[in-house]
């Protein structure tokens, strides 16, 4: 089997305040492209989608471009920039740092659910 959707023709397009998140599905694999605009924070532009405190989705990525700091439930942070691959588990916030729109590659099943409701 060869599977081949391209990123720029996404299966979905999910806007938010300051970004966008776009989405292909494949067999086995939902992978998605994030663009946060400078000034996102996910508790000021997905919280009110996801009807959570915290953002409840894992994540395995990498980061193409821009800076995140990311925030754990526990108190723990880090931030993360162009080159670094990452995985964060649920119950964390993230915002852009800096005036760079920050651009993120998401591998985790749970991308697919991000930004759409329903807990996410």
């Amino acid at each position: 089997m060869i599977e081949i959707k391209s990123i720029d023709k996404p299966d979905e397009r999910r806007d938010f305040p300051r970004g966008h998140l776009d989405v292909v599905e494949m067999t086995g694999l939902v992978f998605g492209r994030a663009t946060f605009e400078p000034g996102w924070r996910w508790t000021e532009s997905v919280k009110d989608l996801s009807g959570t405190d915290l953002c409840q989705v894992h994540h395995n990525g990498y980061v193409v471009k821009g800076m995140l700091h990311v925030r754990m439930e526990d108190g723990s942070e880090d931030e993360m920039g162009p080159g670094d691959a990452f995985v964060v588990s649920p119950g964390h916030d993230a915002w852009v740092v800096g005036d760079e729109a920050c651009v993120v590659f998401d591998f985790a099943g749970g991308i697919g659910e991000y930004a759409k409701g329903a807990g996410i």
